[in-house]
């Protein structure tokens, strides 16, 4: 078997150690034996649906997102949407996660959304939201907890179709928006989440199950992972929770 991943816009969209969750997902793959290719697709380029069965888009700056974001959209955005359809994941992180929706706010700009989910992201009054959280999420088909760091000056909120990632733990984070207590969203084999710092390497799960599901669009069956030892991540793992007081 062969996992074949592709990172949009690398180069633009890699402030919060995005670079880690790709190789952290290699190294998972090459543990059990799995073949890994990974390629990038930057601005101008378009992506083929069939060729990639998990999708990656990372964090920015705003002005990287104003940069990408029509680009995105043009070069990119139907074919994501197909491949998406077709069963392929998608994890978007942070920037990447804002540009899922149809629109985000930048200053009296507003900045063209893939539609990918009901979501929009807006400027608000008040400071950014910044810190360690943890969510309760249903990802899997299991309740587990998913741990990371955010920071984000934009408001995120989801639309009545719109399925959110998770809720935060109580007290703990602030989530989409501060106020409704959801965090992320998740739809079908799509996932988008402010979680970062870098997101994978702290939920070792979270990561074998984006492998499972774009090696089940690949192969027509869900393979069963090998375990792999994980106290390094089982680690990572406590270290996190516990800076988000869980």
């Amino acid at each position: 078997m062969e996992l074949r991943v592709q990172s949009l816009y690398p180069e633009q969209m890699n402030i919060y150690a995005d670079r880690g969750n790709i190789l952290f997902l290699h190294r998972r793959c090459e543990w059990r034996g799995i073949g890994f290719e990974w390629s990038g697709a930057g601005p101008g380029e378009s992506i083929d649906p069939s060729a990639h069965d998990l999708f990656y888009i990372g964090g920015g700056q705003d002005r990287d997102q104003r940069a990408v974001a029509a680009d995105m959209v043009e070069t990119k955005g139907a074919a994501l949407t197909a491949a998406v359809e077709d069963g392929a994941a998608l994890l978007a992180v942070c920037g990447g996660y804002q540009l899922l929706g149809e629109s985000y706010q930048l200053g009296e700009e507003t900045l063209p959304g893939l539609g990918l989910a009901d979501l929009r992201t807006v400027r608000e009054e008040g400071p950014r939201l910044i810190g360690n959280v943890a969510i309760e999420t249903e990802l899997g088909g299991e309740s587990r907890i998913l741990a990371g760091f955010e920071n984000h000056g934009g408001r995120t909120y989801l639309g009545a179709g719109a399925r959110p990632l998770g809720r935060v733990v109580a007290g703990h984070g602030y989530g989409n928006n501060g106020g409704d207590g959801l965090e992320g969203v998740w739809e079908k084999n799509l996932v988008g989440t402010y979680l970062h710092g870098p997101l994978l390497p702290k939920n070792a799960w979270l990561a074998d199950l984006l492998i499972e599901l774009a090696l089940e669009r690949r192969y027509g069956e869900r393979p069963g992972l090998e375990p792999l030892p994980d106290e390094l991540e089982r680690a990572a793992e406590a270290r996190a929770r516990a800076a988000a007081g869980v």
